[in-house]
């Protein structure tokens, strides 16, 4: 998506000057370098060393991912650069990468690789563009991505993402290619800078890591183990938020439901809740739930919070108790209907996503069905399907499994087929009725609808009115009466005289 160059920054000046410090040469003199053969780059004003230079963030992955890229776009505007959507236009590329699945790892690879076929931009300052590797993919193979691809120039992992601009500098000042990888992060990230996507919703992570270790996932191996943030801190960010005029706030973690268990002996997620709700924010949710840490005063919240929105994403991976055990999971399928029968109880229209794994190593037709059958009971609002990917340092990659690809592929078709019916009818239930959607913008396709979320985070399309400036809208309320509900979306019009704040 592109971004406004011209919008600040969401972040303190304090905090922005807290990571300019953080620059400094090791014998802290502060001293800043212009990139090589730059004119524009100057030295002159040592808080913005990157001055001049374009920069292009892709991200793949999952929604901790997309907020470190937010702090990379912070800190890099924060020291002079500005950001831009196409790769043609910039002199610096991040990727912020995901490595949960083997699909990632290509997709980066041949991105990065054909880095090499993209002529710089008119005008740089630079005689080479600048690719930089971080997240997940970066954490995990560090000095083998330099050795597998000859145009990356910058390595590092999860642990040190504030050393970007250092290693950015090191490397236009050197021409040097550098790797930065930490085995394990000494504290809680949060003194960077955050350049927002939208102004009227934040990210707000509360746990990084997992002790999870379920078999078939790398993420506990290249997050850390996990940390929490203390609730305090939470609640002054939440805060700040609310008063700079943030309508919706998710909370984010590997397993948000464990919050607090390092600091406190046991977790505190129920009062997380209960705290950000008392900031006055509009709208609050939170990724990602384990159901075996799910509990009944975390359920009994959804009945009871006026801020915290009716959907949940509650991974269930697979409906075989069998399956369920290989991976590590630590919950039945008669647990996770239970959980889902006291949610429906508290909110009967709650709104539920899952994920969903087909082919993991020993699964049969019987566990398979297991699996179709409970997301064809449960119904689901939305259900994230995939094909097992095989994840070496896992330890289910060491699981051998005969099933012919083309049986995995046929099942995982037929729970497509499931998953998509159940999410038409789910959608159905709100056919007539008016809801409330926090306008986003236009719809991708047609920028003359406006593109918003209800509450149970459903995509709502509707006709702009008349000489309405939908920069404008953005960030508000409006009410829209339903009369189409699709598969993924439902549309309708809007109220007249609905919006509000």
């Amino acid at each position: 998506m592109a971004r406004n160059p011209s919008r600040c920054t969401s972040s303190p000046k304090g905090i922005q000057l807290s990571v300019i410090e953080s620059l400094a040469g090791a014998d802290g003199s502060g001293h800043r370098l212009a990139p090589a053969g730059s004119a524009g780059a100057s030295t002159s004003n040592p808080s913005a060393p990157f001055m001049g230079l374009m920069f292009c963030v892709r991200t793949f992955g999952c929604q901790m991912n997309k907020h470190d890229s937010e702090r990379v776009h912070g800190m890099l505007e924060a020291l002079g650069a500005l950001p831009v959507e196409e790769f043609e236009d910039a002199d610096i590329v991040v990727f912020m990468t995901c490595c949960v699945r083997e699909a990632a790892d290509t997709r980066l690879y041949g991105q990065v690789a054909s880095m090499k076929n993209i002529p710089l931009r008119a005008g740089t300052p630079l005689d080479k563009r600048i690719v930089a590797v971080g997240g997940c993919i970066g954490q995990r193979d560090g000095d083998k991505l330099l050795k597998a691809l000859p145009h990356l120039d910058i390595v590092f992992g999860t642990h040190n993402l504030g050393a970007l601009p250092q290693l950015l500098e090191r490397t236009l000042d050197e021409g040097s290619r550098n790797v930065e990888v930490l085995d394990a992060s000494t504290s809680f990230p949060t003194d960077l800078p955050t350049d927002r996507e939208h102004p009227w919703a934040a990210w707000l992570p509360i746990t990084i890591g997992c002790n999870n270790f379920c078999t078939y996932c790398i993420v506990p191996y290249v997050r850390g183990r996990e940390k929490s943030r203390p609730l305090e801190d939470i609640v002054a960010e939440a805060q700040r938020y609310v008063d700079a005029g943030v309508k919706e706030i998710t909370l984010l973690g590997q397993n948000v439901n464990s919050y607090g268990r390092d600091l406190y002996g046991a977790p505190r997620f129920a009062d997380v809740l209960d705290a950000v709700d008392a900031t006055g924010i509009k709208r609050l949710r939170f990724a990602t739930s384990h159901p075996k840490d799910l509990t009944d005063e975390v359920i009994a919240k959804f009945g009871t919070l006026r801020s915290l929105m009716p959907a949940l994403h509650l991974p269930v991976q697979s409906g075989s108790n069998t399956i369920l055990a290989a991976m590590n999971r630590r919950y039945t399928r008669e647990r996770y209907r239970e959980l889902v029968a006291k949610l429906r109880a508290v909110r009967p229209d709650i709104a539920l996503s899952t994920d969903v794994i087909v082919g993991f190593p020993g699964e049969t037709e019987k566990d398979f069905e297991d699996t179709r059958r409970l997301i064809d009971e449960i119904g689901y609002h939305q259900v994230f399907t995939f094909i097992y990917s095989k994840r070496e340092g896992t330890p289910a990659a060491k699981l051998d499994d005969p099933t012919p690809r083309e049986v995995i592929q046929e099942r995982f078709d037929r729970l497509v087929d499931v998953v998509q019916e159940h999410a038409w009818q789910a959608n159905q239930a709100d056919l007539g009725s008016t809801v409330e959607v926090l306008v986003e913008g236009t719809s991708k396709r047609d920028s003359r609808l406006l593109a918003g979320k209800t509450p149970k985070n459903q995509t709502v399309h509707a006709p702009l009115p008349d000489g309405v400036d939908i920069a404008q809208w953005a960030g508000r309320f409006v009410d829209v009466r339903i009369d189409e509900a699709k598969t993924w979306y439902l549309s309708g019009s809007v109220v007249d005289g609905s919006l509000h704040d």
